[in-house]
């Protein structure tokens, strides 16, 4: 222990006004807290400084290498990254599409998208980000009173085991010009929100306040208010506990293989209609193959949506010029024999563009 003149000068105590240093055991930065009290091992204090909170993640996302060689760089990269970024949660994963990455933990999508950034300029990584959810609570038949967290939706227990589940909800207060007050309430409806007041500041100025779940402002809630009010609404929002809704895991099967990184929690009235974009949206982007693509949207075992990336053809039947039909049915038949055994044994490649197009389905 000492202070900082232009070296380090060992003192026997530090007092107020010192610029001060600290050398401890502690083998990793990770260990120490803001806000942690230090005091005496051996005539420890008995008041600690209260006030400090651990940082509650928000919105969990998966981060994944593009490469997976890249793995160990990449757990490099975010360690550093969280030296000057407490607020960074991660712990390592495995998704059975995208290999071995890390679950991350954010204050919401604006830092996930710096975090991200901060990742491909300061450590040259290229890494895939997949749907970003926030965590849940779910409830099983057996153990109807003892929660899971589910951060990962492959983590939900199946249709049939589970009770319920429990979405975080926040308390969103916007201000506002009056004049936008029916384009704010119907976008925070469509979000599944409830007004709970609205108080005139000014009769120019009204303050609404709404309680909603925190998962229908993750995606692209704060860019769609700025649109409505013409860029005159404020934001801001605070966590008011857990409460049970209907929500359905959405997978989404390339081939009859479940994808698990473009797996999401939604809610039972907009699984319908997300499921039928997100397959829209990944016929456009997957590349055609030798076979026929089917890309099925699923909750649990019902499909809900479907949609085919066709497979790419020769015209076998080019060199018959004539003759009897049947001549060009057995060609066809037997190309239609070849993409089929094609199917069963073929890989299909998912573009990164098509990660990155699942997380921007709402815009």
């Amino acid at each position: 222990m000492g202070t900082l003149k232009l070296t380090q000068i060992a003192k026997q105590s530090i007092k107020a006004g010192d610029v001060g240093y600290l050398i401890t055991g502690v083998k990793t930065a990770v260990e120490i807290k803001v806000g942690d009290t230090i005091t005496d091992a051996l005539n420890p204090t008995q008041h600690r400084i209260d006030g400090f909170e651990d940082v509650k993640p928000m919105v969990f996302a998966g981060i994944y290498p593009v490469d997976t060689d890249e793995y160990e760089e990449l757990r490099s990269s975010m360690e550093k990254l969280q030296l000057n970024d407490a607020s960074l949660v991660f712990v390592p994963e495995s998704s059975a599409a995208l290999g071995f990455g890390f679950r991350c933990g954010f204050l919401g999508m604006l830092h996930l998208e710096i975090v991200q950034e901060r990742l491909e300029r300061e450590f040259d990584m290229t890494v895939i980000t997949t749907v970003p959810n926030v965590s849940y609570h779910a409830f099983s038949n057996k153990h109807p009173e003892v929660p899971v967290l589910v951060n990962n939706p492959t983590d939900l227990p199946e249709p049939s085991k589970l009770n319920r589940v429990e979405e975080p909800y926040i308390k969103a207060s916007i201000i506002t010009k009056s004049d936008f007050i029916g384009q704010v309430m119907s976008l925070c409806i469509e979000k599944r929100g409830q007004i709970t007041n609205q108080t005139y500041l000014t009769p120019e100025r009204v303050e609404l306040t709404f309680e909603m779940p925190l998962a229908e402002i993750v995606f692209d809630f704060y860019d769609r208010l700025k649109t409505v009010s013409k860029g005159y609404a404020s934001f801001d929002y605070h966590p008011i506990g857990m409460k049970a809704s209907k929500l359905v895991r959405l997978d989404i099967l390339l081939n009859g293989t479940v994808v698990d990184a473009l797996s999401s929690l939604i809610h039972t009235d907009n699984a319908y209609h997300i499921g039928k974009k997100m397959c829209e949206k990944l016929r456009q982007l997957i590349p055609r193959q030798q076979f026929d693509i089917p890309i099925q949207a699923a909750i649990g075992a019902k499909i809900i949506s479907r949609e085919t990336v066709k497979a790419l053809r020769k015209d076998v039947t080019a060199k018959c010029y004539g003759g009897d039909i049947s001549r060009k049915r057995k060609l066809l038949e037997k190309q239609k024999k070849g993409k089929k055994r094609m199917r069963q044994i073929g890989n299909v490649e998912i573009p990164q563009e098509a990660f990155m197009a699942v997380l921007k389905l709402n815009d």
